[in-house]
C-alpha cells in the first residue's frame, strides 16, 4: 500500500517496508512501472533495512506535472524532496534503467545524501551512435507513443525484458497493462531524458553496476562510459538474463547488493 508525501510542486507516491538503514528505490521508465512492481519481490530479502520504494513523476500513484526540464533532472530533486521529507539524510540508492539514471544524477549533484550506488543497466548515458535504437527502447517509445496501448503490445514489451520468457506470466503482463493505462506518460518520443555523460566524474559513491548479457533495452556496450566515468566503480554481468535483472535473476542479485551494501565486495552466488 503506498502513501503520498508533499514534495513541494507534486505528490510523490511511496511504500515503505522494514526497518534499518534506509535504501531508496527508483524503478525504471517502462509502461505500467512502479516502484512495487519493479521491487516488489525482492524487498523480503532486505526486512533489515528502511526500504523507500518510489513511484516516480507520472508513474504509478505519482501524477506528473508540467515539464521545463529533463525527466531525469526533475525526478531526483523530488527524490531528494522525498527523503527530506522522511527525515532520511543520507541512504543506498538501488535503480534500474531510468530509476538507475535518476540515482546517478542526485549522486552527482548531492553527493553528502549518497551512501553506495547499485544500478542496473541504467539509463541517462548513451553511446556516440545512438540512435538508432536497441529494440526494446523501441517497443517502449512505440508503447508511450501510441494513442490507446494494447494488451498485445505490452505482452511483446514484457517478453522483451527477460531471457526466460515463461516469466513473461499473463498476471504480469495484465499488471502492467492495467497500471499503464492508469498513468499514460504524455511525453515527447523519444523523451527527453537528459545526458549525465559529462558529470559521471562527481559520482564519488562507491558504485555496483548490475547488467544482464542479453539485454536488449540498454546493452551491455553501453556498461563501458559509466564503468570508466565513475572512480569507484564495479560490474557485474549476470548471464542468460535481459534487462529486468532484479526479476529475473532475484536470488543472485539479492545476494549481490546485500553484500555490496554492507561494504564488500559484489561477490557471487546465491542468497
Amino acid at each position: 500500500m503506498t502513501s503520498t508525501l508533499d514534495v513541494g510542486d507534486t505528490q510523490l507516491a511511496y511504500a515503505e517496508v522494514g526497518t534499518g538503514s534506509p535504501v531508496v528505490w527508483l524503478h525504471g521508465s517502462g509502461p505500467g512501472a512502479t516502484g512495487m512492481s519493479n521491487f516488489g519481490g525482492n524487498l523480503p530479502a532486505f526486512g533489515d533495512y528502511r526500504n523507500i520504494v518510489v513511484d516516480l513523476p507520472g508513474w504509478g500513484d505519482s501524477p506528473r506535472p508540467a515539464l521545463d526540464e529533463p525527466l531525469i533532472f526533475h525526478a531526483a530533486e523530488r527524490v531528494c524532496r522525498a527523503m527530506t521529507a522522511l527525515g532520511i539524510e543520507r541512504a543506498h540508492l538501488v535503480g534500474n534503467s531510468y530509476g538507475g539514471a535518476v540515482a546517478m544524477r542526485i549522486a552527482m549533484r548531492h553527493p553528502e545524501r549518497v551512501d553506495r550506488l547499485v544500478l542496473m543497466a541504467p539509463g541517462g548515458v548513451l553511446p556516440a551512435d545512438a540512435p538508432p535504437w536497441p529494440v526494446g527502447l523501441e517497443r517502449l517509445f512505440g508503447y508511450m507513443a501510441a494513442e490507446t496501448p494494447s494488451r498485445d503490445a505490452m505482452a511483446e514489451f514484457v517478453r522483451l525484458m527477460v531471457f526466460d520468457e515463461s516469466l513473461a506470466t499473463e498476471a504480469l503482463i495484465d499488471e502492467r497493462y492495467e497500471s499503464s493505462l492508469r498513468a499514460h506518460p504524455e511525453l515527447p518520443i523519444p523523451p527527453n531524458f537528459g545526458d549525465l555523460t559529462p558529470d559521471l566524474g562527481l559520482v564519488e559513491a562507491p558504485t555496483l553496476l548490475v547488467w544482464g548479457r542479453e539485454d536488449q533495452t540498454v546493452p551491455l556496450t553501453w556498461a563501458s562510459r559509466i564503468l570508466t566515468g565513475i572512480r569507484d566503480a564495479e560490474l557485474r554481468v549476470l548471464p542468460n538474463c535481459r534487462h529486468w535483472v532484479q526479476y529475473e535473476r532475484a536470488p543472485e542479485f539479492n545476494h549481490l547488493v546485500r553484500e555490496f551494501l554492507r561494504g564488500g565486495a559484489a561477490a557471487a552466488g546465491k542468497g
